[in-house]
């Protein structure tokens, strides 16, 4: 007797809309996955996606933009665009959905794949346990979600253990949550404790419920003072809202460290 090898799930098709002169992108429903501004499409369109480039602020200025930046759901390209094209840092993307990848080439001025960008199309669980060399990158964005937007996609201790496994010394993780979902409180003590001996903290969430977190492996966080220098040439550099997102960063409440 034979048994069948159970399918994978059908992947969401990707689908576009645009207003006002922006792109959208979808996986089929009306939940925006990304968006590029069609005049500006190295500008960071998304507040939430903007506020995911805060790892800037942990990382020494000196070597921002020398390391190499991996993305985990590739989305509409914002960050790869911004960090290969604006930064032009090695820049490697993980992403499940050969649509996203096929729509993001056509329709959201992704690059082809070269000596600085490589678009993998792969689980971000199967990257990071089996293709990643550990300590081998040093800003790690992560926002995976499905069509429905609901919950992220991989989100158990694990998955933030092998994240914190691939960042090199001093290397930061930024990753997208929804602060008033129910989930929030339970994906910060994963995070926290995935990168004891490290700092999490976080930012306001934006209107829509986006809360990003920000994870630095072994390290403290810097004095306010370098964090203020550091946002002030970023904001002067590269257009970025840094001097604000330093006013957002906050710890991580007292009730999720305490059970992390």
């Amino acid at each position: 007797m034979t048994t069948k090898k159970k399918a994978a799930p059908a992947l969401a098709p990707a689908t576009l809309s645009e207003h006002d002169g922006v792109r959208y992108l979808h996986l089929g429903t009306p939940w925006v996955q990304g968006a590029m501004r069609l005049r500006k499409p190295e500008h960071i369109e998304l507040e939430y996606v903007q506020r995911m480039m805060a790892w800037m602020l942990l990382r020494p200025a000196a070597e921002l933009a020398r390391g190499h930046a991996v993305q985990l759901g590739l989305g509409a390209g914002a960050i790869t665009r911004f960090t290969h094209g604006v930064m032009k840092m090695r820049t490697t993307v993980i992403e499940i959905n050969p649509g996203v990848i096929a729509a993001n080439r056509l329709y959201f001025r992704l690059p082809a794949d070269g000596a600085r960008l490589r678009v993998l199309e792969m689980d971000a669980q199967h990257w990071l346990d089996a293709v990643a060399e550990p300590g081998s990158v040093d800003a790690l964005c992560v926002d995976l979600y499905d069509h429905e937007a609901a919950a992220p996609a991989l989100d158990d201790e694990a998955f933030y253990r092998a994240c914190a496994r691939v960042l090199g010394e001093g290397g930061v993780m930024s990753v997208n949550l929804f602060g008033r979902h129910a989930s929030f409180a339970r994906s910060a003590r994963r995070i926290a404790a995935a990168f004891d001996g490290g700092s999490v903290v976080s930012l306001q969430p934006t209107r829509e419920g986006n809360t990003v977190v920000l994870a630095l492996k072994r390290a403290g966080l810097p004095e306010r003072e370098e964090l203020a220098a550091r946002a002030q040439q970023l904001d002067t550099r590269y257009g970025l809202p840094a001097r604000k997102w330093l006013r957002m960063i906050r710890p991580l409440p007292d009730a999720v460290v305490a059970r992390a």
